[in-house]
């Protein structure tokens, strides 16, 4: 089974992002946020999506798999835990348990890569989606660290 890696683009830029993820031999990009939009220069879903096809990685952006917006407002207000409990409740409805599984095909397949925003992959829902792709596969979790944009 192949690994099933993330990577939080939150103190990178795109190339060290695709550097980081070409390192690792990634084949396919999952982006878990809700909305894929951004701030951050070139993470948005379609300048992101051409970084990556110009590297050679396929882009998926599975939105069922991001955090409502009241668990947004709950970690960016500190509240990691209501963050993590209003995740799991959303993880219970059919879109999210669907693109779950869709996630858990991809990784049959492809060696595949979860993206959010945060660099702590701890204080992010992309490991609980890791975590739980993990119950239905016997992959390893690994946690990608693009070196920081100001290096």
């Amino acid at each position: 089974m192949k690994p099933i890696a993330t990577i939080g683009y939150e103190a990178a830029t795109v190339p060290r992002v695709i550097e980081a993820l070409k390192e690792a031999k990634v084949e396919l990009l999952i982006d878990v946020r809700a909305i894929a939009a951004s701030r951050r220069a070139g993470f948005s879903k379609t300048l992101l999506s051409g970084s990556l096809n110009e590297a050679g990685i396929e882009y998926l952006h599975l939105r069922w798999l991001g955090t409502p917006k009241e668990g947004r407002d709950a970690a960016r207000a500190g509240r990691a835990a209501e963050m993590h409990e209003i995740f799991h409740e959303h993880m219970r409805t059919d879109a999210a348990l669907a693109a779950l599984e869709q996630a858990v095909v991809e990784s049959r397949q492809k060696r595949l890569c979860l993206l959010c925003l945060e660099a702590d992959p701890i204080a992010c829902h992309r490991s609980i989606v890791a975590d739980m792709m993990l119950g239905e596969t016997s992959a390893e979790v690994v946690h990608l660290h693009p070196l920081p944009a100001f290096l």
